[in-house]
């Protein structure tokens, strides 16, 4: 203000001096000469006060500007062999991890990837919205089984890192990135009881429509050192009811040091593959039923923290810790107090927590080697341990192992044609109590095991087909008659079209044998699902 006011006074002054000059002088030469030079030297005087508003008018407006600013960045996100990695937008294999150990990239296996290759944050190609987050100008993925050209690892789960394609809410200022992915399915089975042939909780539950995921995903930028992110559920129940869960909701460090990473909130302990995942992301249509019988119907999840670390070695190499309540459904094989009170026919003790012996630790290790620059192999080792609510004392402990590889042609489009096994392999050993006041009359201990193993082919860009096979054994019982106690095995095979990158159709068929034990005769079921999935908004990949 003061400079516009600065500006009229000499503009003024030079108005009186012309005016001056106009008006009937001495007829001294002399007099006018030096009018005339005092006039010169105040016009000369506004043209230098005009052109330093200008100067510091346009300094003013550079410093009003949102100058872009390094992205959080995710300091638990490993960088991973991902030569094999593959997605529908004709990604090219990157570079091995030996080659630059210090990159740290989202890692993500995702069955319908973005139409561009997108940058890691802080790249060249990558921009940054109102919240100081990295985003890409490539399309929002969705799926699980195709990988764009970001690694492949289960380093952290969630909603993903780095949404792209985000919403503009609040004022046109990007607070979050949102979106909304509807899954589901039109069932048929030869079992009339399929919610206890189907042992996940968002696996179809009845014969005709299943509306089981319905997902809403929240993520962004907190400030720079947090993101947060949130995942809502709604499903709908035999009965059309409906039924919210908050499966995720959780915050993560985004740069500290000596690539450390912290996690804490509502979600999926970092165990194996599948129960890090949420379900519109698998490459089936159900659950395998090892995860479904020993991790439970809605996976290993709860409230705690988790600490990850990338181990400084040529190769990518990552450290997990994580602990959790493990209470309810969510903590089925530990502190569960199971349907109406009873678990494994024991009548649940049902307690608040005593001590760090009732959390529930769950480590993992998990390493990851290009064989070449078309393949690379993935392995981990995790484990999870607690106390159970069946005695005073019980304990359980779960101890899994997973393997990936995968192959994909060095002349691929948009990721295809693709080859990907995945084995996974669970052993748990469950001390079932006699319960509250010792009602039942003896003590056991399960030692019950089952693996799962798969593989995908991507023949044509768009189209996969996948065969799976289960076997889960279940030590019998001469005490405990419960359903989930009884061995059983599946074999399946699908077929999905992907559209495009925010739709899915899904054919399956399932053959299920359950066998015979002390309480249960054996039988066998026949089921066909068709999934149809689509995606609204800004849903990034999840983290694999």
């Amino acid at each position: 203000m003061n400079k516009f006011i600065l500006i009229g006074v000499a503009t003024a002054t030079l108005a009186s001096a012309r005016a001056q000059d106009a008006a009937p002088k001495p007829s001294a030469s002399s007099d006018v000469e030096s009018l005339r030079e005092e006039v010169h030297a105040l016009t000369e005087t506004v043209k230098a006060l005009q052109q330093q508003v200008k100067d510091q008018q346009a300094a003013i407006d550079k410093t009003n500007g949102s100058a872009p600013s390094s992205s959080p960045q995710n300091g638990g996100t490993p960088s991973v062999a991902s030569t094999s990695t593959e997605g529908r937008d004709g990604a090219r294999p990157s570079e091995s991890p030996a080659a630059s150990p210090a990159a740290h990239f989202a890692t993500e296996d995702s069955s319908v990837v973005s139409s561009t290759t997108s940058a890691p944050a802080g790249s060249p190609g990558a921009s940054v919205n109102a919240n100081g987050t990295a985003t890409s100008e490539s399309f929002p993925t969705t799926d699980t089984s195709v990988v764009s050209s970001a690694p492949e690892t289960i380093s952290s789960t969630g909603a993903g890192a780095s949404l792209t394609q985000p919403i503009s809410i609040g004022g046109g200022k990007n607070y979050m990135n949102i979106s909304f992915d509807g899954l589901f399915t039109l069932a048929g089975s030869s079992a009339r009881d399929l919610d206890h042939i189907e042992v996940g909780d968002h696996d179809p539950q009845q014969r005709g429509f299943n509306a089981r995921n319905l997902e809403l995903a929240l993520a962004g930028a907190v400030d720079p050192y947090f993101e947060g992110f949130a995942n809502i559920v709604f499903k709908l129940d035999n009965d059309n009811q409906t039924e919210v869960e908050v499966e995720e909701a959780f915050l993560q460090t985004t740069s500290l040091p000596f690539n450390l990473q912290l996690k804490a909130g509502q979600f999926f302990s970092a165990f194996g593959r599948i129960n890090p995942t949420h379900p519109h992301t698998w490459d089936f249509a159900d659950a395998p039923l090892v995860h479904g019988l020993l991790l439970g119907p809605d996976g290993l999840r709860g409230v705690g923290a988790q600490i990850s670390w990338i181990v400084p070695v040529p190769w990518y190499s990552q450290l997990i810790l994580g602990v959790q309540n493990g209470r309810g459904g969510t903590g089925f094989s530990f502190r569960n107090p199971g349907d109406n009170g009873m678990f494994f026919d024991r009548r649940t003790t049902d307690r608040e927590l005593r001590g760090l012996q009732d959390f529930v630790w769950v480590p993992r290790w998990e390493n990851s080697v290009d064989l070449s620059p078309t393949q690379v192999v993935l392995g981990g080792v995790s484990g999870a341990f607690g106390s159970n609510e069946t005695g005073a004392n019980s304990r359980t402990q779960i101890y899994g192992a997973d393997f990936l590889y995968k192959w994909k042609s060095a002349n691929a489009e948009g990721g295809f044609p693709f080859v990907k096994w995945q084995t996974e392999f669970m052993y748990r050993r469950f001390e079932a109590g006699r319960g509250i006041d010792e009602s039942f009359p003896v003590a056991e201990t399960f030692h019950d095991w089952g693996l799962y193993s798969q593989v995908l082919w991507g023949f044509k860009k768009g189209w996969v087909a996948g065969i799976r096979g289960d076997y889960v054994d279940m030590e019998d019982s001469r005490f405990t008659d419960d359903l989930d106690r009884q061995s059983r095995s599946r074999i399946s095979a699908n077929l999905t079209w992907y559209p495009t990158e925010f739709s899915k159709i899904r054919l399956q068929y399932n053959h299920d044998f359950l066998y015979e034990n002390f309480f249960l005769a054996d039988r066998d079921a026949d089921s066909i699902f068709l999934q149809f999935e689509f995606i609204l908004g800004a849903h990034g990949a999840h983290k694999f």
